[in-house]
């Protein structure tokens, strides 16, 4: 069966989910976490791409990438990141063959519905799966920059997170607040659905806006706008 061509937008965020091959552990030691980020700051930098979010797991990774103008450069940050730990990993167990699934899932954001949320469910991750009982506890995620605990000075503060508050301590406490506030019913169920689906993750109207856009029909699966408390 065919496989469905990826839908990946110009200037919009990403939510991208990439698995250890046969859901294999890719991340053992420190070096093997640090490793990963190293390369993912290179080719930011390289591909003038944005990273507003990650989440290294043991055998799977999340990300939040725009990859500006060119398209392209979703797939080519992907291919070069995963490329160089895929050499890195079999040097150093001696081995061959492929460390990743064969495609990484992915789900463009509407900014101004889900960026934030999108970011708060990667971040979360370690909680959900019970590896820690707190965000500031997991040392491999965006999280811990974003409530002032470690300086990541290359990674993309969306204008979400700036409104927040005035001055960089407000930030990060309102963002602390936020994150460990009420998640509204079925934000997290339609933000999990959208990438393992490869669908978009946003209202039926921004479904509808890039589906003209594109000129390609984009099944919606959705509830629309997270509720306001």
């Amino acid at each position: 069966m065919p496989r469905t061509s990826r839908v990946v937008l110009p200037n919009h965020p990403h939510h991208i989910i990439q698995r250890g091959h046969n859901r294999q552990v890719v991340f053992v030691s420190d070096k093997d976490y640090n490793y990963y980020l190293e390369n993912l700051k290179e080719w930011k930098y390289t591909l003038g791409c944005k990273i507003y979010a990650y989440c290294l797991m043991t055998n799977h990774i999340h990300l939040i990438v725009d990859p500006g103008k060119k398209i392209e450069n979703l797939s080519l940050l992907m291919k070069r990141v995963s490329g160089r730990q895929t050499r890195y990993v079999n040097k150093l167990e001696k081995r061959s063959g492929t460390l990743w699934e064969g495609r990484y899932k992915s789900s463009p954001i509407n900014k101004n519905e889900y960026l934030l949320a999108c970011c708060r469910y990667v971040e979360l991750n370690p909680v959900r799966a019970a590896i820690v009982n707190e965000p500031e506890k997991y040392k491999w995620s965006s999280y811990r920059y974003k409530v002032g605990m470690e300086d990541h000075y290359w990674l993309d503060l969306d204008q979400s997170y700036m409104d927040l508050g005035l001055t960089k301590k407000e930030r990060e406490a309102r963002y602390k607040e936020w994150v460990k506030d009420a998640i509204p019913d079925g934000e997290c169920e339609l933000i999990r659905k959208a990438v393992l689906r490869g669908q978009l993750t946003g209202s039926h109207r921004f479904v509808e806006d890039v589906a003209e856009k594109i000129g390609r029909r984009i099944k919606f699966q959705g509830q629309g706008r997270p509720k306001k408390k």
